[in-house]
């Protein structure tokens, strides 16, 4: 990140008036976890860590974890691009070529951000189509809006018991494509468990639409914003190869499209024993190493596609999207991830291992359990 935004975004917090909902601690006080609100956001910080989950005006993105707000205490190391587990859209494969004009959100607020461009003249736009989609697969939206760019604002239900705080969130899908019916429900629950430097997340969506394909678009963990990789040094993908790939950063010193290289689809590649996702951070400035950044998937055969890719402007893109299975009216999907800090991948491993195979989170009561 520019340093320059990070000092603006850094003020804001700051000059932010929180007030403090609840407080969890552990017996001994060794541990600790707060939850903060103010008109605009939600807070979680810890002894461990600190995210900010946005209400209304976000900094960048409207859902997830805000961009710049989580921060390693341990390191003092913090997110690298513009925000965690960012929602986009309802999707399924094919072409919206002839009908994408008409998908115009309510309010008359414009097109929907996202063309495939079939027809498209000007080169510039197709170039850039081919870069942030590549050219291997179609696909069109269900239902809209981008829930990141266009969510309005919204008041999340904090929850907490005496080992985690939670937020959660839900919004409906306000437009559809010709032939299809708004209204479906998207629900995400962020959980903190005490004394960790990770969080939990599932995004859950129960759909009014049939579909022999139906995904939910999200970033995971979150982009990479950088130069030439001065902010991190190396990405890590436990999905390819027999051992998972590490790559380094000067990979990703000029773009190409998402199904060129490091790309993943669960027809092709079959269901790998982990999905796992992370960057290790790196100080622009001096260069010193620091923390992995990861995010996993924690039942893999969820995930139908994913990719790692370069875009222009100085972004890594970590798009993956669940389900992509048959879908009806009154189905219900959804993924739990694991997102935080880690000083190995060996660690990454271990905790997923703790977790695997759980697609839902449940709070309710003052507990949390996780379940299929």
């Amino acid at each position: 990140m520019d340093a320059r935004v990070f000092l603006t975004v850094l003020c804001l917090h700051l000059t932010e008036e929180w007030q403090v909902r609840a407080r969890v601690s552990s017996p001994d006080s060794q541990h600790w976890l707060s939850v903060l609100e103010s008109q605009r956001a939600v807070k979680i910080e810890s002894n461990r860590l600190e995210a900010v989950i946005p209400k209304k005006e976000p900094r960048h993105w409207m859902t997830g974890i805000e961009k710049a707000s989580f921060l390693d205490k341990a390191t003092g190391f913090r997110e690298a691009g513009d925000g965690l587990m960012v929602v986009d859209w309802l999707m399924e494969p094919g072409s919206d070529a002839e009908y994408a004009h008409l998908l115009v959100a309510p309010g008359g607020e414009g097109v929907v951000p996202y063309r495939w461009f079939e027809n498209e003249s000007d080169p510039e736009r197709r170039s850039y189509a081919l870069m942030a989609h590549g050219s291997s697969r179609r696909k069109r939206i269900i239902e809209g809006p981008q829930l990141c760019h266009r969510l309005k604002p919204i008041q999340p239900e904090i929850l907490w018991g005496k080992d985690f705080v939670a937020v959660r969130t839900t919004a409906q899908f306000t437009y559809a494509a010709p032939g299809r019916h708004a209204g479906s429900r998207w629900t995400q629950v962020v959980l903190f468990p005490l004394g960790e430097r990770f969080f939990l997340l599932m995004d859950e969506v129960e759909t009014v639409n049939s579909s022999p394909e139906m995904f939910l678009r999200t970033d995971m963990p979150g982009c990479i914003r950088h130069k030439q990789g001065e902010t991190f040094s190396e990405i890590y993908l436990s999905y390819l190869g027999q051992q998972g790939v590490r790559i380094p950063s000067h990979e990703f010193l000029e773009p190409f499209p998402p199904d060129q290289k490091f790309y993943f689809r669960r027809d092709v590649h079959g269901v790998p024993p982990h999905f796992i996702r992370g960057y290790r951070l790196r100080d622009p400035v001096t260069g010193q190493e620091g923390p992995w950044l990861a995010g996993m998937t924690l039942a893999p055969e969820v995930v139908y596609e994913a990719w790692c890719n370069q875009r222009p402007g100085g972004i890594v893109v970590m798009i993956l999207e669940i389900h992509g299975r048959p879908t009806k009216p009154g189905d219900r999907f959804g993924a739990v991830h694991l997102v935080g800090f880690f000083d190995s991948v060996e660690e990454m491993h271990a905790v997923y291992e703790r977790y695997q195979g759980l697609t839902r989170l449940i709070v309710e009561n003052g507990s949390w359990r996780l379940a299929r």
